[in-house]
């Protein structure tokens, strides 16, 4: 079958269908804008060339004319000329520069609400350092090729236009020759337009790399310091900015290279006019101010016709950002948009799991047909060996993943068939590692209740056993927290933790090894805290210190994705079977355990 020539519109990031995108999609929105900006440029090109052409005639008066007030009033001219010139272009620059940073800020937004909207499975497959050179590199790409289409057509193509004009209505057959450069040059930068797109991607996934290494390196340097990785981390660091550097050198070269045949070719067509031009005053007898206007006004049409030349090589280098960026809003949402399904309603809070099964990989199921039920109000256990299933039952129950197989029901309500944002309102999430966010304490338990009052704050902090320590602080609720809570302790981050669950004052807690990295004066705090927020609630938990949970209303010995054995602590342990050689093996290490205050139903 015979193949056909690959068209540009096959590539949906090609840079025509890129360019037209851009400009049909976004530019579009400020036309009016942009339409006084090409006024102003239009203006500020005019000006350039009266003042080009007066010039000339200031040499006539001084030369040909010996006429003094002549040159005094067209020296005024140029001066009122070159005025209006500096006003247009800074309206100009002022209008695009606002432009530029509206685009900017709307593309920000627009990638940050589509990660908004992505599944937790997303970003596992990614680093968050990728999405913020998207983000940065990405988004200023945008505004730099559509700043560049605008430049070109407005400030250098009408320029080049009015110099030209200039010099047609000087002499038009000298204008020829200075324009016998332009296809050469043109066939030259058209061959250089593929290799600088490959070497501007490799410039942009390489950034990438170094902020990667450089926000791991940060955020881990407590390891780095502890493993002495210090010199590990410089050599990966180097090695990522030595390949940027190559990179930027390599394109530094060949979008550079056709600067001497470019420059030779001018020289040339120059070296043509000043030959034509001098013979045309001497032989021919024009005005020394003819031939200076002519030369003055070709001057200055080679800085814009540089630049317009070069236009395909740049817009490509600068494509390559703007795709990355759109590629991440093209995408399909990951975890689409479901608020128009109705809203989880709550009676009694009652969970079930009816035979669920799930993967997060083909072929390595995590979850083999799991049924149990959490009753209403009363703590439900998950114990068993790491890898079991059990931190995938509440991310299934926070439909961070969806179901493959089976139902998960509340209420009877399949969490499938109600809306997203209405099943997590209903539920409080305290996890081993606490997330807090890079702000005060008020506010991080604040995050709880959109527009917490202040008196709600302080109950929350209290019924967490946090208000003493917070207020032992000097700044109290206003103490920053640092990045990820590093200013406080395990067992303050865990207790601001249960207190942004407890102002949600939701019907469903899950806790997912809450207490499993405190040691035991924190973790009898923290536990303390905990059971303030289970009462009256439908709890899961996931311990692996099986002391917190004897308590418990239900305890399920979770292994291999499915449940084994089911029961209250006393019964498990009478069986004798995987919950009490857990027990044992735990209680062997710890002598002590049952001094330690229990996650209660009842409290």
């Amino acid at each position: 079958m015979a193949q056909f020539p690959k068209k540009i519109t096959d590539d949906p990031y090609g840079a025509a269908i890129l360019i037209r995108r851009l400009v049909t999609e976004q530019g579009i929105t400020y036309w009016r804008r942009y339409l006084t900006a090409f006024a102003l440029m239009a203006v500020a090109a005019g000006s350039t060339a009266g003042a080009t052409y007066v010039l000339g005639q200031v040499i006539n008066q001084a030369y040909v004319d010996k006429n003094i007030p002549g040159i005094a009033m067209f020296a005024g001219i140029t001066v009122i000329l070159l005025f209006i010139k500096g006003v247009a272009t800074y309206g100009h620059m002022v209008i695009l520069s606002k432009i530029s940073n509206a685009i900017l800020a709307w593309n920000q937004r627009q990638l940050f609400a589509k990660l908004m909207n992505e599944s937790i499975g997303f970003f596992s497959q990614r680093h968050s350092s990728e999405f913020l050179a998207r983000l940065t590199a990405g988004a200023k790409s945008i505004t730099d090729v559509l700043n560049m289409l605008v430049n070109a057509i407005g400030r250098d193509f009408l320029m080049l236009i009015s110099m030209v004009a200039v010099m047609v209505w000087q002499d038009p057959l000298m204008s020829f020759i200075g324009l016998v450069a332009v296809p050469p040059a043109m066939l030259v930068l058209r061959k250089l337009v593929k290799r600088i797109k490959g070497l501007a991607y490799n410039q942009f996934t390489g950034t990438a790399d170094i902020m990667e290494t450089m926000q791991e390196s940060l955020q881990g340097i407590r390891t780095v310091k502890a493993f002495t990785l210090e010199d590990a981390m410089q050599q990966r660091i180097d090695e990522n900015i030595a390949i940027v550097e190559r990179n930027a050198n390599k394109m530094a070269h060949v979008a550079n290279r056709s600067n001497p045949l470019m420059e030779m070719l001018g020289g040339f067509a120059v070296a043509g006019c000043l030959l034509y031009g001098g013979y045309s005053v001497v032989a021919l007898g024009s005005t020394p101010g003819q031939f200076f206007t002519f030369l003055t006004a070709f001057l200055m049409a080679t800085e814009p016709a540089k630049r317009l030349a070069r236009l395909n090589i740049d817009l490509n280098s600068q494509l390559v950002g703007a795709r990355m960026l759109l590629e991440v809003v093209d995408s399909p949402a990951s975890e689409q948009a479901d608020d128009d399904k109705p809203a989880l309603k709550l009676s009694d809070a009652r969970i079930e799991l009816r035979d669920v099964s799930f993967a997060y990989r083909p072929s390595e199921p995590v979850l083999n047909h799991m049924s149990f039920t959490a009753e209403p109000g009363k703590v439900t256990a998950l114990v068993g060996p790491s890898g079991g299933g059990k931190s995938t039952v509440l991310a299934l129950l926070l439909r961070f993943y969806e179901t493959r197989e089976g139902e998960i029901l509340i209420d009877g309500q399949s969490i499938l068939s109600v809306s997203r944002k209405s099943l997590r309102r209903q539920t409080a999430y305290v996890g081993q590692d606490v997330y807090l966010f890079r702000d005060t304490i008020r506010s991080n338990i604040a995050f709880g209740k959109q527009g917490a009052t202040e008196a709600e704050i302080v109950d929350a902090a209290k019924a967490a056993c946090a208000h003493d320590f917070i207020m032992s602080f000097p700044l109290g609720y206003d103490t920053p927290v640092g990045e990820h809570g590093t200013q406080l302790s395990g067992g303050q981050r865990q207790r601001i933790a249960v207190a942004r669950a407890l102002i949600k004052n939701a019907p469903i807690i899950l806790l997912d090894e809450a207490t499993a990295a405190l040691d035991s004066e924190s973790e009898k705090q923290v536990q303390e805290a905990i059971e303030h927020l289970c009462q009256g609630r439908t709890t899961i938990v996931i311990a692996h210190r099986l002391h917190t949970i004897m308590h418990a209303d239900a305890i399920l010995v979770v292994e291999g994705g499915t449940i084994v054995e089911r029961g209250r602590h006393e019964e498990l342990l009478r069986r004798g079977g995987r919950y009490a050689s857990f027990f044992r093996l735990q209680h062997h290490h710890d002598p002590s355990p049952l001094a330690l205050a229990p996650i209660s139903a009842t409290g």
